[in-house]
């Protein structure tokens, strides 16, 4: 079964998918970790999420066409606003989150990690 591409759900729940990265598959195709969808008791759609590693690289390309450039190529304040929008989202709880983040921003770990200790300061004080 392929997907229908003209039912309304699978058209609502579409750009959800696309944001995260994940795919969508006939539900007759649904491994045991896939979410399936069904509509008023029949099975749609089946969503296969990404790995964890997947969608912090599908997230920095996000960001990247978000801002129309490079993340290397922002200046302190925008890469300082990227690492608290992706520590919201979780990405430094991937394993090489903060190296992999720290190479698309074009700076060091030590440099994510200050980015991430001034933002932790300033939620206390």
């Amino acid at each position: 079964m392929t997907v229908p591409a003209d039912h309304p759900l699978v058209a609502a729940v579409k750009p959800l998918v696309d944001a995260m990265g994940a795919e969508l598959l006939g539900p007759d195709r649904a491994q045991a970790d896939d979410v399936v969808l069904a509509w008023e008791g029949e099975d749609v759609v089946a969503v296969r999420l990404p790995q964890l590693s997947e969608s912090l690289d599908h997230i920095l390309a996000a960001l990247e066409r978000r801002h129309g450039m490079p993340l290397s190529e922002l200046d302190r304040r925008a890469k300082q606003a990227v690492v608290r929008s992706l520590e919201a989202r979780g990405a430094f709880s991937v394993r090489h989150g903060v190296e992999t983040v720290a190479s698309a921003l074009g700076v060091s770990r030590f440099t994510v990690y200050n980015y991430l200790n001034r933002e932790s300061a300033s939620k206390e004080g």
